[in-house]
């Protein structure tokens, strides 16, 4: 069948995406859609309305023709200049514009340039597209079946198959399976999601001709590796590129991939000469932009009858949709998906995970987590559940019983992970002690009896943050190293700059109180900047929770590098030897004579005026932290839930969540990225999800339809801490953005299954609606 089209599809026609440049929807700040350049003028993509198709033609004429159109480009023209494809962060590569076929639907076709964003939203109407539907795959498990269409023909190994990827001893594994009296199994999806960020994607390039400088307003949560890709793409040398970004609306990983929409605005604004803005709508951020998780997970625990567990072993299938765009780094295939061990001292374990192509939007980033942890986490804690359920054990005392023990780190998984530190008995006593648990299992006894469903669902994580150390970690071959730059002026007064960006984690509150602690300046005199490339420090961007243990970390070792300076000046200035001096946060003074001192804002006047012989003037340094090793926090979390059987309604009663980061720098920043991911955690569980139907039709691609938690639905987080510092961080620091987000998927739905379990349920895939568990209980026959 040969179908012509315009681009709009379900979702995505223009009426909705102008209600859709609404500040209501777009939102407000600081942002990129905030940039105004003398000249500017707009880019639109002309997208598929089909999943799989071929390209028969592509008519710009009627477009190129309206009135205001300035360029109109297509796939064919971006091949004439070598740049039809771009390489992804994980060794794949990418159609910028569709050429040959589109592999998903609202997969970018053309990209139309007009002097407002309304003709050029008009003109991509104006784009007619002849496409041929061919068959369409949409389920992973049948991407490698004899009969499934291959999708990129692109690629010289004609499957659909990406990668297969294991880690662990199968033998001792499969060893300990056979002996073992009691397993334990399930099969669990942690569904395609979207973290849908408060801003969406979107970029201002603008390429300077007479000094051949292109400057990029971009939407970048690691503005230096994007740079060097847009050198490496686009063949401009890197020194002539800036890359800058403002307050970019939130992450969440959806910001560390490069778009086509990026790419075709710098060729643009390289054509044209002028600055070319391209800002997309919500429904374009959801169909087609870097999706999250969906993993089809099989675990396996192997244990004794008193639940001590032996061995685990985990099998996946990943769903890539049509092109590898995950951002990971290079050694690990499926991220760190290996962490499926989690908080539990098994003997033996073995995972492997397949990655498959389908007609899906691309992408598998990190969504508030490290690289596929949440997926890890929530598997593990899901199984120990069964397994607890199966032996008629107490889920807090069978984790009680497998946990590893303080006195065993550093602790080497069998995964081969080394965990830091770690005491998680400790937050599992504390929360149990927050939440009462003893007479919450009391209250769940009686309301069974009187036919109430109420459930408590508890969670005990360990998350791995901090990417990376060098020996381990990179993306596209760059070291995932971090960096601080701190220049303390004559007033005392001080700027720190960051290879880092905040996405609205209060990186300008936390990395100023680094400073703060290191050198005594007071935080309100400590000026932090990031995301210009001009002016910071190269970096590796914010994403995996990684700002603490790795650019906090470099702040203070550049910190210590000034304070070791200022141990030199002070001892000239106080006319006596650095073994003499000691320091307290402010001040050096004279051992045994305190008030022969030295503060640091005189020692930072005098490093500009009154130096010793031979010294260098100034007061400033640079430090690339390479971590030894990532950081290990972890917590546990529970849930109660109570159900309404008319409506399968689920109330979330309580929630406590007891979290060890280590050594907390600011303690209401924690307190709001722990609220936060736990938000996200809720929406998650009962309410986000990205489907496709049969066609290859998104499902779940607005805002009618995938929904985000407001005031209303989200409950009162309890939450409280315990402090495990880790032994290999300049101040013992862990971090903890993302773990909410890891850790409390499995408390809601071990929640609501431990409601239900009673009545024989073991498992019910997220998200959790209230029509999904109304079916279970008219087929447990409850309602009727």
């Amino acid at each position: 069948m040969i179908a012509k089209t315009s681009p709009e599809i379900g979702g995505m026609g223009h009426s909705i995406k102008r209600k859709e440049d609404s500040r209501f929807i777009q939102g407000k700040g600081n942002y990129v859609d905030d940039v105004h350049l003398p000249g500017m003028v707009f880019g639109h993509m002309v997208r598929s309305p089909y999943a799989h198709a071929r390209l028969k033609s592509i008519n710009t004429e009627k477009a190129k023709e309206l009135p205001g159109v300035l360029a109109v480009i297509t796939g064919e023209d971006l091949a004439k200049a070598n740049l039809a494809w771009m390489p992804t962060l994980f060794f794949d590569k990418q159609m910028v514009l569709a050429t040959g076929k589109v592999l998903f639907q609202a997969q970018e076709v053309a990209f139309v340039v007009a002097q407002d964003q309304y003709t050029a939203a008009d003109a991509a109407e104006l784009v007619e597209v002849e496409y041929e539907e061919l068959p369409v795959l949409v389920d992973p498990h049948k991407a490698t079946d004899p009969g499934s269409p291959i999708l990129r023909e692109d690629r010289e190994e004609k499957s659909n198959h990406i990668f297969h990827w294991e880690v662990g001893d199968k033998a001792a594994t499969d060893k300990a399976f056979q002996s073992a009296p009691v397993k334990a199994s399930l099969h669990a999806i942690s569904q395609r999601c979207h973290p849908a960020p408060l801003e969406t994607c979107g970029c201002v390039a603008d390429f300077n001709r007479a000094t051949e400088k292109l400057t990029v307003y971009l939407t970048s949560q690691a503005p230096h590796a994007h740079r060097t890709l847009f050198s490496l793409v686009g063949g401009i040398p890197e020194q002539n590129i800036r890359v800058v970004s403002p307050d970019i609306g939130g992450g969440f990983g959806n910001k560390v991939p490069i778009y086509p929409g990026y790419v075709c605005a710098v060729v643009a604004s390289l054509t044209l000469g002028l600055p070319v803005k391209w800002i997309e709508t919500r429904s374009e951020n959801l169909q087609s932009t870097g999706f999250a998780r969906d993993y089809h997970m099989t675990a396996e625990i192997a244990a004794d009858q008193n639940g001590k567990v032996k061995a685990l072993r985990v099998k996946t299938l990943a769903d890539h949709g049509a092109f590898n765009a995950a951002a990971q780094p290079t050694k690990f295939p499926a991220g760190l998906f290996s962490m499926c061990t989690g908080s539990y001292d098994f003997a033996a374990s073995f995972c492997e995970v397949d990655g498959v192509y389908t007609n899906k939007a691309p992408g598998g980033i990190a969504y508030r987590c490290s690289f596929r942890i949440t997926e890890a986490a929530y598997l593990i804690e899901r199984v120990v559940d069964i397994l607890a359920g199966q032996l008629k054990i107490d889920p807090a005392e069978l984790r009680r019983r497998n946990f590893i023990q303080p006195d065993q780190f550093p602790y080497k998984t069998p995964l081969g992970w080394t965990y830091d530190s770690g005491n998680y008995e400790g937050a599992l006593n504390k929360a149990l002690e927050m939440v009462g648990y003893a007479q919450l299992r009391k209250e769940q006894e009686e309301k069974r009896k009187k036919g109430e469903l109420m459930g408590i669902g508890i969670s005990s994580f360990t998350e791995a943050v901090g990417a990376g150390p060098a020996h381990t970690f990179d993306i596209a071959g760059i070291k995932m190293f971090d960096s601080a730059e701190i220049r303390v002026h004559p007033t005392g007064k001080a700027i720190c700059r960051m290879g880092t960006k905040s996405q609205g984690q209060g990186h300008e509150t936390t990395y100023a109180q680094i400073v703060a602690q290191e050198l005594g300046i007071p935080a309100s005199d400590v000026i932090v900047e990031e995301g210009d490339t001009d002016t910071a420090p190269y970096g590796l961007g914010t994403y995996a929770s990684r700002s603490t243990p790795t650019s906090g970390a470099a702040t203070a070792m550049a910190a210590r590098k000034i304070r070791d300076k200022a141990k030199k000046i002070a001892a000239h200035l106080l006319e006596c030897s650095e073994e003499d001096l000691e320091w307290e946060p402010g001040k050096f003074f004279v051992k045994g004579a305190p008030s022969k001192s030295k503060s640091i804002q005189e020692i930072a006047f005098a490093a500009y005026t009154n130096i010793p012989a031979g010294l260098e003037a100034g007061l400033e340094a640079v430090n690339y932290y390479d971590p030894p090793n990532l950081t290990f926090p972890f917590g546990t979390y529970i849930c109660v839930v109570d159900i309404d059987k008319g409506t399968g309604e689920i109330k979330v009663r309580r929630f406590v969540a007891v979290d060890d980061c280590g050594n907390v720098i600011n303690p209401m920043i924690v307190q709001g990225q722990i609220h936060g991911g736990l938000t996200e955690g809720l929406a998650i569980a009962f309410m986000q999800l990205i489907d496709y139907d049969e066609n290859g039709n998104v499902q779940g691609g607005s805002f009618m339809d995938y929904l985000i938690p407001t005031a209303v639905e989200t409950p009162h987080w309890e939450t409280g801490s315990t402090c495990t510092p880790s032994p290999h961080h300049p101040f013992g620091a862990k971090g903890v953005g993302e773990s909410p987000n890891v850790g409390s998927p499995a408390a809601f739905v071990n929640a609501v299954v431990d409601a239900l379990s009673h009545l024989g349920v073991k498992h019910i895939d997220m998200p959790i609606t209230p029509w999904k568990v109304w079916n279970v209980l008219k087929e447990k026959g409850v309602v009727s």
